[in-house]
């Protein structure tokens, strides 16, 4: 295991993993570099970054992490009020009290020609002294699901657990050597870096945070920020819903509306830049606690024991995803987002549910081949269309995955390792326009107004 669980779900605000999360975490690093002479800072956005990065946040994200704001704990009822402040004051205050003059108007540059070579979302701070010399010059990619690697560092930092797997044969292997299920494999693993107290108690608050989204997302309506005037729908489909059910004219495919209606609340609240659990990222945080919550309200052997393997067997599926391919829409298209999220969930309900190894195998293989090729186009470089929807879909896709897994007996002839070597493939071989631009798709088919 290299990704632990409580990094492929952490709690943080919208709309983006990749361009408001990852930003906002490599801007605080920034500030705690922060030479003794600087008297100014700059910095530069490069490639989808740069070309939605207005529209996903981006811009507030750099201005949040330089003010030492970080993704789990600023509320997102200030944002405007702190940035619209840096704005107006065009400085920030350094770690030690100096004041670093910033203006975003100006330092702050989205650099559409060029790329930087690790990934395409890139960023490059500049800390600048008296005679605007450079003192500092820090390069950080935001790779997907708001993890952020500095220019040099390691890919990945090894981790001592007792039970390591880079692939899902190794996983299902190691699983039948040692008698494990794959959440209770992943627990293992997580209780060599903290407490076993402490694995569950995280995994509750993961678990709770999610359903929270879930419930404001049901309580608010409106329109969604940007020039779409997307209204939000969730609490009028739950009106609806809930009327049905007292009048007693329910329809047999209710459910999918209903699972519809809790994927929809989380990305609408994500879309207004609300608190939400990335999963693993936040153009796809819907799927995983809408499929969450269909197993607490539709299944009659949900429990907390169950609820905490679903999330512990997703992680370990979303950490081969992460390895093996990528959960970044910048990097693969949303096959990366959408379809990890999807895989994740069917692997988790499907251990919920009593599945083995293998059907849990099998499940994740299914939402994500079901995928497969899907592109990142977002209109207006905005987290909403076709955002919102397609997380709608996974989700219910996620569990007919997970159905037809336990319908099955685990063999079958498509594997997940081979399934995720296809989704990078087909992420390699996709053009830059339908990933995570704006510049093709639906986001040049159909007018922003």
């Amino acid at each position: 295991m290299t990704t632990s669980v409580f990094d492929l779900f952490k709690i943080g605000i919208g709309p983006s993993s990749s361009h408001t999360t990852g930003p906002m975490v490599a801007a605080k690093r920034f500030r705690e570099t922060l030479p003794r002479h600087t008297v100014r800072a700059q910095v530069e956005l490069f490639g989808s970054l740069a070309w939605t990065g207005e529209g996903h946040g981006t811009n507030k994200a750099i201005c949040l992490g330089l003010l030492g704001e970080e993704p789990a704990t600023v509320d997102p009822d200030r944002v405007d009020m702190l940035v619209g402040r840096l704005a107006k004051e065009r400085s920030f205050r350094a770690p030690g009290g100096r004041r670093i003059r910033f203006d975003p108007q100006a330092d702050l540059l989205f650099d559409r020609e060029h790329n930087l070579p690790l990934h395409t979302n890139a960023m490059r701070f500049s800390a600048l002294g008296e005679a605007d010399e450079v003192l500092l010059k820090k390069v950080y990619y935001s790779i997907g699901g708001g993890f952020v690697r500095e220019e040099g560092e390691p890919s990945e930092q090894p981790v001592d657990v007792p039970h390591p797997f880079a692939s899902s044969a190794q996983l299902l292997r190691v699983c039948s050597d040692e008698g494990l299920s794959i959440a209770a494999l992943q627990f293992a693993n997580e209780s060599a870096l903290r407490s076993p107290d402490r694995v569950i108690n995280q995994l509750d608050a993961i678990r709770d945070a999610m359903f929270a989204s879930i419930e404001r997302g049901l309580r608010n309506d409106g329109l969604l920020p940007g020039r779409l005037n997307v209204k939000r729908r969730a609490k009028a489909l739950l009106k609806k819903l809930e009327t049905r059910k007292l009048s007693n004219t329910g329809r047999p495919h209710d459910v999918m509306d209903w699972v519809s209606t809790y994927a929809i609340a989380v990305n609408e609240e994500n879309a207004a830049g609300g608190r939400i659990v990335t999963a693993p990222t936040n153009g796809a945080a819907g799927i995983v606690p809408a499929v969450l919550r269909y197993f607490r309200d539709f299944c009659m052997d949900y429990s907390d024991e169950g609820a905490r393997s679903f999330l512990l067997t997703a992680a370990a599926i979303g950490s081969l995803i992460k390895r093996n391919s990528s959960i970044s829409g910048a990097e693969v298209g949303c096959q990366g987002e959408v379809g990890s999220a999807a895989s994740m969930a069917a692997a988790g309900l499907a251990a919920a549910l009593g599945a083995s190894p293998g059907q849990v195998e099998n499940a994740a293989e299914i939402a994500m081949e079901h995928h497969l090729g899907l592109t990142c186009d977002p209109i207006g470089g905005l987290v909403q269309i076709p955002c919102i929807e397609r997380n709608a879909f996974g989700a219910n896709k996620a569990i007919a995955a997970a159905s037809l897994a336990l319908n099955g007996d685990g063999t079958h002839r498509v594997s997940l390792d081979e399934v995720i070597e296809t989704m990078r493939q087909t992420g390699a071989d996709m053009q830059s326009k339908y990933k995570e631009t704006s510049q093709g798709g639906l986001a040049v088919n159909v007018a922003e107004c």
